[in-house]
């Protein structure tokens, strides 16, 4: 079922010079908590490619189900699609990762029911070790929140995945 305010199915279309990418899809069909059901009433994230200087960006819409404080997303959906992203930043670049730490600063309530822009980036990397940032802001550029991590490379053997099983598609 479709929140009645959210009418409009293409607000998390890209914008001029944004390719769609499924940086994840990878892994074949995933459940994820973030990112999994275009018709969540919880969060709703669609990745692009930013042409101008290759920037992992995404829409996304925090639903009714993502409340918090009232009519604002909670704290921990903010933090989940920020580490997602990041994560999402490292596979699309072709580094197969998890989450090792993650520290996040909350700036301002990010609203329900308005689509907001993250830009993920891997910042280094160092011995299977890689440092990522991600900042969640309104289309205008001001920042809601800002996280970074560390994430630690591993093999696919650890998710449960062979060589052959993985489908390059990102």
């Amino acid at each position: 079922m479709t929140h009645a305010l959210f009418v409009h199915t293409d607000v998390l279309a890209p914008e001029d010079g944004w390719t769609p990418v499924e940086p994840l899809r990878a892994l074949g069909p995933i459940r994820s908590f973030v990112s999994g059901d275009p018709a969540s009433e919880r969060i709703r994230i669609a990745y692009f490619r930013r042409e101008a200087d290759g920037m992992l960006v995404a829409k996304v819409w925090f639903g009714p189900d993502a409340e918090g404080p009232p009519g604002h997303a909670h704290g921990g959906a903010i933090a989940s699609v920020l580490d997602d992203a990041m994560g999402a930043a490292a596979w699309a670049a072709g580094r197969r990762v998890v989450t090792s730490t993650l520290q996040v600063r909350f700036r301002a309530m990010v609203p329900l029911q308005v689509v907001v822009i993250v830009e993920a980036l891997v910042r280094a990397t160092h011995v299977g070790r890689l440092h990522l940032t991600a900042q969640l802001r309104d289309s205008g550029g001001v920042p809601f929140a800002e996280a970074s991590g560390g994430f630690v490379r591993i093999a696919l053997e650890q998710i449960g995945l062979s060589r052959a099983q993985l489908v390059d598609r990102t």
